[in-house]
C-alpha cells in the first residue's frame, strides 16, 4: 500500500533515515515529507515510534480535480468499503484549491457526499460524519487539477508528545520536532540507534527553556517509543487496522521502554537538583535555565513522560555550563551540547534571549573545548537564527533549515571542537579576580575597556543625583554602535538590574557578518561588565531612515517590570514594544513640566505611556488631560497614573487623532494652562484613515492648534525627535505663535555626548 509521512520542512531526509530503520524499505523523500509503500503492520510500528512524521497518511487514490463534477466522480470511484471499517464515524480536511475549487468547505462536502454515495450503494448504510470527534479524518489535497486522497492514521500530530498539556497543537508540539530533527542531525535520533549502542553518550542543553531537547534526547536514549501514551488514532477507524497486531507492537514498546529506563537509572543515585550538591549522580541528560517558570514546566514534563528520574534541569547561569558539561560527560563516550535558541512557545524568546543565549553558548564552547582535551569527544548542534553556529568557529558537518515562514530555523551540527577563539579579560568592577571572556573580534576589548569606564562614571552621578534609569553608552566607539541604558527594578523587581541595548543597523558599506559579530560580543560583554544577569539584558535593532529613528525589535514577547523615576512609579516593557515606555532622554523635561504644573490645568498630547502626567499631577496640577491615539497606551497611562495615587474625576483619558482632537477642543470653552506636545516623527497609523504625519511638514498646523487652546498667559512645551528638525519661526509668527528654543535646558548629563537626542521649544501665544 502507498503512504505519506509528513514532517517539518527539512526533516525529509531524517525522517527517510528513520523509516528505513524502521524496517520501510522504499521510501522518496519529496517536499515536507516522505512518500514510501509498505504493509499495514510495518506502517502501525512508523506511527507508533517515528519521532519525525508529524501525520501517516494512507494514500486511497489520485482523482481528478478538474472541478466539482470530476473530482465527486473520481471520489466515488474509490473502493471505500475496504479503507474503512463499518462503523467508523469521519470528517473530511480539505487543503487547497484551484480555479474550480475555490473553497475548502465545499471540497469537503464534495468528497463526503461521494464517499458517502458510494458506501451507501457498496453496503446499504452511510457513515455516520462526526466533524468534531471523528474516528478518521480523510484527508483532501488539491493540487492544480489534481486531488490526493489520503486516510490520515494518526489522528493528532505525533509531534505532540504525550507529556505536553492539553493546550493542543502548536508551538509546543513545533519545538518537539525541531528537538527530534536536532538530535538526528547530531547522530542521536532514532535511526542512529546501532551508533548510540556502540557507546555511551550524554546531553546538555545550556539553554533548554521548558525542557524538550532534553526529554526528547532521554526519551530515544531509554527506548521510549512516542506514542506509547497516546489514546486517540486515526487508524482505529481503518479497515486494515489489525487490533492484535497494534497491542503486540504496544506490549513490545512497554517492555523496551522499562528496560532502557532501567539501564538508564542504573547511571547513579538520585539526581541531585542543585549544582553543589554531589551524590554520585552521573546525569547524562541535562538542562540549564535562568527562569524559574521555565524550570517548572521543564520538571513537570519530564514527569509527565516518565522520565524525571534519569534528567536533571538546572537553574544555572552561564559560568556554571562547563560544570554543567562535566558533569554529564564523565564516563561517556560522546557528549553532545544541543540547544533550540530560538524559542517559539516561551515568553523568554527573541530580545530577551540574545544576550542569555550568547554567553550561555560561548561558556558551551569552552565547555567543548575542555571535553575534548580531556579525551572525550564532543558534538555539538544549535538551532536558531542563519548566524548561530559563529561562536564555535569552525564549518559544521551539517546545515539544514527546519520549518518556513515564522518557524523557519537555521540547525547546524559540529564533529569537531570549537576553534580557538579570541579571549579577553575584564576586571571585576566590585573588585575581584578578572573574567575571561571569549570573543569574536579583537577590537572588543576596548569596547569592554570603554564600556567599564563610563559605567564607574555613570553609576557614581547616578547615586549622587538620585538617577535609577539612564543611558550608559550610545556609540561611543563608531563601531560597536549600541544604544546602552539601564534600568533598576522596583516594586516585586526590587534588587534586579535589567539593561536594554539597541542596535542601530550598520551602514551598507560595513560587512554584515562583522557588524553581527560585534554585536554578538557586546551581548557577551555587557553582563559581565555591569554585572548583570544575561537574561535580564535585552537587544532591539534600531535603523536609521529619512524620518529619524525606527526600531525594528527582536521579539514581540512582552517583559514587564516596574522602575522609579523622580520618585514616581512607572511600568515598563523592556522586550514587548518598540521603545520601553519610558523615554531617558525626556527626564529633565518631565521634572520641568513638575515644576511648572501647580495649581495649573495640563494636558499631554501624543501621551504615550503618561509618564508626563504623573509629573504634572505630582507636581499639583488641578486637572491633567492625557491624549492619545492608541487604547493600549491610554490603558498603560492610566496604569501609571493609578499606581502613583492619581485616580478622580479631575484625571481624564481621551482616545482620539490628536490634529481633530485639537480641533473639536478649539470649538469649546475647554482651555489649558500648561500643554505638553511630544509627536512621532512620522506616522501613517491605521487608525488615522488616508492621512500621514509629518513632524515637520505638520508642526506649524499643530503648534497654531495648540496655542489656541492655551489659557492667557499659558504656555505648551514642544518635543520632537528629528534630529534635522527647523521650526518655521516666519510662519508660526505670522499666526501669533512664538516658540523659544530650549533643548540645552532638557538635555540630561547621561545624553551630553548626544545633544541631537530630541529637540524641545516653549511656545507661547503673543498678544496682539
Amino acid at each position: 500500500m502507498e503512504f505519506f509521512a509528513s514532517c517539518l520542512s527539512g526533516l525529509e531526509k531524517l525522517l527517510a533515515a528513520e523509516l528505513k530503520e524502521l524496517g520501510i524499505k522504499r521510501t522518496r523523500p519529496l517536499g515536507g515529507g516522505v512518500a514510501f509503500y509498505g504493509e499495514p503492520a510495518s506502517v502501525l510500528r512508523v506511527c507508533l515510534w517515528s519521532r519525525l512524521a508529524s501525520r501517516v497518511l494512507c494514500v486511497a487514490g489520485r482523482v481528478s480535480a478538474h472541478d466539482a463534477d470530476a473530482l465527486y466522480a473520481g471520489v466515488r470511484e474509490l473502493a471505500w468499503e475496504t479503507l474503512l471499517k463499518p462503523d467508523a464515524r469521519i470528517a473530511v480536511r480539505a487543503h487547497g484549491t484551484n480555479a474550480e475549487l475555490r473553497n475548502t468547505h465545499f471540497i469537503e462536502l464534495k468528497v463526503k457526499d461521494a464517499l458517502c454515495d458510494q458506501l451507501a450503494e457498496a453496503r446499504g448504510s452511510r457513515p455516520d460524519v462526526d466533524t468534531e470527534n471523528p474516528d478518521l479524518v480523510i484527508d483532501v489535497r488539491i493540487r492544480d487539477e489534481k486531488a490526493t486522497i489520503s486516510l490520515d492514521l494518526t489522528g493528532q500530530s505525533l509531534y505532540q508528545r504525550g507529556y505536553l498539556d492539553s493546550r493542543g497543537e502548536g508551538d509546543g508540539s513545533v519545538a518537539c520536532a525541531v528537538a527530534a530533527g536536532a538530535l538526528s542531525l547530531a547522530g542521536c535520533g532514532l535511526a542512529d540507534k546501532r551508533a548510540q549502542d556502540a557507546g555511551a553518550w550524554s546531553v546538555v542543553d545550556p539553554a533548554c527553556g521548558e525542557g524538550a531537547l532534553v526529554i526528547e534526547a532521554a526519551s530515544c536514549a531509554a527506548d521510549m517509543a512516542c506514542g506509547l501514551t497516546r489514546d486517540a488514532w486515526g487508524l482505529f477507524g481503518w479497515a486494515a487496522f489489525d487490533e492484535d497486531a497494534w497491542n503486540a507492537l504496544l506490549d513490545e514498546a512497554d517492555e523496551r521502554f522499562e528496560v532502557g529506563l532501567a539501564a538508564l537509572e542504573a547511571a547513579g543515585d538520585a539526581p541531585a537538583h542543585k549544582l553543589g550538591e554531589q551524590r554520585g549522580w552521573n546525569a547524562r541528560f541535562m538542562g540549564a535555565t535562568t527562569s524559574s517558570p521555565a524550570l517548572s514546566v521543564a520538571r513537570q514534563n519530564a514527569k509527565r513522560a516518565g522520565l524525571r528520574q534519569v534528567v536533571s534541569f538546572e537553574f544555572a547561569q552561564a559560568e556554571d555550563i562547563p560544570e554543567l558539561v562535566k558533569r554529564a560527560s564523565a564516563g561517556v563516550q560522546t557528549c553532545v551540547v544541543a540547544s533550540v535558541l530560538t524559542d517559539t512557545e516561551s515568553a523568554r524568546a527573541g530580545a530577551q534571549r540574545q544576550a542569555e543565549l550568547s554567553a550561555f553558548m560561548s561558556a558551551a564552547a569552552a565547555a567543548g573545548k575542555q571535553a575534548d582535551a580531556s579525551g572525550e569527544h564532543m558534538r555539538a548542534v544549535l538551532v536558531g537564527d542563519e548566524s548561530i553556529g559563529a561562536r564555535y568557529g569552525v564549518a559544521p558537518c551539517a546545515n539544514v533549515t527546519f520549518g518556513k515562514g515564522r518557524i523557519a530555523q537555521a540547525a547546524v551540527a559540529f564533529d569537531e571542537p570549537p576553534a580557538a577563539g579570541i579571549v579577553i579579560k575584564i576586571p571585576d568592577n566590585q573588585g575581584g579576580a578578572e573574567h575571561e571572556l571569549e570573543v569574536h573580534e579583537a577590537s572588543s576589548e576596548q569596547f569592554a575597556a570603554r564600556l567599564r569606564k563610563v559605567y564607574k562614571e555613570r553609576k557614581k552621578w547616578a547615586r549622587r543625583e538620585g538617577v535609577d534609569n539612564y543611558r550608559l553608552y550610545d556609540a561611543d566607539l563608531p563601531d560597536y554602535a549600541v544604544a546602552i541604558d539601564v534600568y533598576t527594578g522596583e516594586g516585586q523587581a526590587r534588587g534586579n538590574d535589567y539593561v536594554h541595548i539597541a542596535e542601530y543597523a550598520p551602514p551598507h558599506t560595513v560587512d554584515a557578518q562583522l557588524a553581527r559579530r560585534r554585536f554578538e560580543d557586546v551581548l557577551a560583554i555587557v553582563p559581565v561588565v555591569l554585572g548583570v544577569r544575561p537574561d535580564h539584558v535585552f537587544s532591539k535593532t534600531r535603523m536609521r531612515d529619512k524620518g529619524g529613528a525606527q526600531y525594528a525589535d527582536r521579539s514581540r514577547k512582552n517583559y514587564v517590570t516596574h522602575v522609579i523615576e523622580s520618585g514616581h512609579l512607572f511600568e515598563v516593557d523592556l522586550s514587548g514594544y518598540l521603545d520601553t515606555g519610558l523615554f531617558l532622554d525626556h527626564r529633565v523635561t518631565r521634572q520641568m513640566i513638575e515644576k511648572l504644573s501647580e495649581g495649573k490645568r495640563v494636558c499631554n498630547l501624543f501621551a504615550y505611556t503618561g509618564s508626563a502626567s504623573v509629573y504634572a499631577a505630582a507636581g499639583g496640577a488641578t486637572e491633567v488631560c492625557t491624549v492619545d491615539l492608541s487604547q493600549t497606551y491610554l490603558d498603560w497611562a492610566r496604569r501609571n497614573m493609578e499606581q502613583n495615587g492619581f485616580e478622580g474625576p479631575q484625571y481624564t483619558y481621551e482616545r482620539a487623532d490628536v490634529m481633530n482632537w485639537i480641533t473639536q477642543t478649539r470649538r469649546q470653552p475647554r482651555r489649558f494652562d500648561l500643554i505638553f506636545v511630544d509627536p512621532p516623527t512620522f506616522s501613517n497609523s491605521k487608525a488615522m484613515g488616508s492621512k500621514t504625519w509629518d513632524v515637520q511638514r505638520d508642526h506649524v498646523e499643530l503648534l497654531i492648534g495648540v496655542s489656541r487652546l492655551l489659557t492667557e498667559g499659558g504656555q505648551a512645551i514642544f518635543s520632537c525627535n528629528l534630529r534635522s528638525f527647523k521650526p518655521d519661526v516666519e510662519q508660526l509668527a505670522r499666526y501669533g505663535v512664538a516658540i523659544e528654543d530650549i533643548t540645552p535646558q532638557t538635555i540630561p548629563h547621561d545624553f551630553e555626548r548626544n545633544p541631537k537626542i530630541h529637540k524641545a521649544y516653549r511656545v507661547t501665544r503673543v498678544k496682539r
